[in-house]
């Protein structure tokens, strides 16, 4: 199965689509960390598979979708938030896209029928709260040690990926093919933009205010919580909060993943986020 890839137009923005599954069946939205490709393609087909209609996006600044400056976006996390709204469907969100996914059940409560939060955390952006655990320092400080590379040049950023993956304990054959994809569709060579369709740096800049961690008790919608053992970059006890605070959520914990979903745990996924709605 393939994905059939689209254009759709919200706030006066482009948005990159592609959607997998029968366009009658039940909706699930996902919403990417840097690109859409932050959902594996395995995963958008299994759930087609399991009778849905599967919709993966880039955000604004990534991907196929308008990119204006991403050095200073004129938007703020809620303005992402905002596209969300209206659209019956079951949220799922990764990385960044788990704190748009928050932020959207939580603004527009009758829009969705589930959540799904994978590998994020409810606060951001900067240092955590004090009983959240913060990024591993050792494993950040590998990571900015790592030479940027020459962001025109498809084999040296596919290279890079790979060796920040293996930094964070991620595959990194999985990571280079990815970050290949991610250059190829990405609009023009320019290393700003190239850096954040990689990188999400975009996404370090929104102005995130005001709270939201104090408001997940209000969240009402079957919600699953994955997250990975070995997750490095938001560890695990950070996917532990959000789960004790969503009323009746569910905590599925990958013990041998870190900050991607391996192929290994598509099945385990699939099947749990299957159960929601």
């Amino acid at each position: 199965m393939t994905g059939h890839i689209t254009i759709a137009k919200a706030n006066g923005v482009t948005f990159g689509v592609e959607s997998f599954g029968a366009d009658d069946a039940p909706l699930v939205l996902l919403v990417g960390g840097t690109t859409m490709l932050s959902w594996p393609d395995a995963l958008c087909e299994r759930l087609a598979d399991g009778g849905r209609r599967v919709v993966r996006y880039d955000l604004r600044d990534s991907g196929a979708s308008t990119t204006r400056d991403p050095e200073a976006p004129a938007y703020t996390l809620r303005d992402l938030a905002d596209v969300l709204g209206g659209r019956p469907a079951h949220l799922a969100g990764v990385g960044v896209g788990g704190m748009v996914a928050q932020v959207a059940v939580l603004d527009h409560p009758d829009a969705f029928s589930a959540l799904t939060l994978v590998g994020t955390r409810a606060v951001a952006p900067g240092p955590p709260d004090d009983d959240l655990p913060d990024h591993d320092q050792a494993t950040m400080g590998r990571l900015f040690a790592h030479a940027m590379p020459d962001w025109s040049d498809r084999e040296a950023v596919a290279d890079f990926a790979a060796a920040g993956a293996e930094i964070l304990g991620d595959d990194p054959v999985a990571a280079r093919e990815v970050a290949a994809r991610i250059w190829d569709r990405t609009p023009g060579t320019a290393p700003a933009v190239q850096m954040a369709n990689q990188l999400g740096m975009v996404f370090s800049r929104l102005d995130c205010t005001p709270r939201w961690r104090e408001r997940l008790p209000e969240i009402k919608l079957p919600t699953l919580v994955v997250h990975g053992r070995r997750d490095r970059f938001f560890p695990v006890g950070n996917a532990e909060a959000i789960a004790r605070e969503i009323p009746g959520a569910r905590l599925l914990v990958l013990e041998e993943a870190a900050t991607t979903i391996p192929d290994t745990a598509v099945g385990e996924i699939t099947r749990a986020m299957l159960t929601l709605a």
